[in-house]
């Protein structure tokens, strides 16, 4: 029981890496605070976990700052604190050229991108600073580190959580609460069947493989272990990880 005692919040959390990391943290003691912007997907999520008490749901956009308080609000109502924070919404985006790409195109990413991960760090720092610390845990990418074409404002959002990161690591660390990234890679679920269906609509099975064979492990990710490294860096076995971004690519940005 690695989280025992332990509540998180999770946002994104009716998609594939956010309902998965909900399920490994409760499987692990934690209690779990699930936000997402769709009613009803929360409710199956919530459904599927049958976890009982120990998960309740919240409806908030990412970049909406008031439906996010009342978010945190909540969590402190039913289950009286937070000890983790996991942003996990994003979006991909739109797949084109950049100077086809619209203002609202980049707005709508920057929002859930890079507010969305600010409005979580924000919120939840006065919660944990009354539990003697805590864990934030933001979701950037491989596209935080590397250039893609088509994709530019996805690319600069996960830039950005990575400065974030790295600067709330530094306020923060006073106060014993930890702020790391996780960089996915290619993951087998919604988003990148997005990105590939986009960028090949011709072919996008020669594409997958194309990507498939620029991993050194040969394969894609799985939503569990992307829910594992959060489990991980949520824990006490993290304990001197901060500020840091935490690969989980299949060696994709080594190659």
């Amino acid at each position: 029981m690695r989280l025992e005692d332990k509540v998180a919040i999770i946002t994104g959390a009716s998609g594939g890496i956010g309902a998965t990391t909900a399920k490994r943290f409760l499987e692990e003691g934690a209690k779990a605070m699930l936000v997402g912007r769709s009613k009803e997907k929360l409710e199956q999520t919530r459904d599927t976990l049958a976890a009982g008490s120990s998960v309740a749901i919240h409806v908030a956009e990412a970049g909406d700052e008031a439906a996010n308080e009342a978010a945190v609000e909540a969590t402190l109502d039913q289950f009286g604190g937070v000890d983790i924070m996991v942003a996990n919404a994003g979006t991909e985006g739109v797949v084109r050229p950049l100077e086809t790409q619209s203002m609202a195109d980049f707005e709508a990413v920057l929002r859930t991108n890079v507010l969305g991960v600010w409005l979580s760090m924000k919120l939840c720092v006065e919660p944990m600073k009354r539990r003697g610390g805590g864990s934030i845990i933001a979701l950037s990418s491989i596209a935080g580190v590397i250039g893609s074409p088509g994709l530019l404002p996805y690319i600069a959002s996960k830039h950005a959580v990575l400065g974030m990161v790295r600067t709330a690591a530094i306020e923060l660390g006073e106060f014993g609460i930890r702020v790391n990234a996780i960089g996915p890679g290619p993951i087998q679920n919604r988003m990148i069947d997005s990105i590939i269906d986009q960028a090949a609509p011709d072919d996008p099975a020669a594409m997958a493989a194309g990507v498939r064979d620029a991993i050194p492990l040969k394969r894609f990710g799985n939503n569990e272990e992307v829910a594992n490294l959060a489990l991980f860096l949520a824990s006490d076995e993290s304990s001197y990880c901060s500020g840091g971004i935490h690969m989980i690519d299949g060696g994709y940005t080594a190659a």
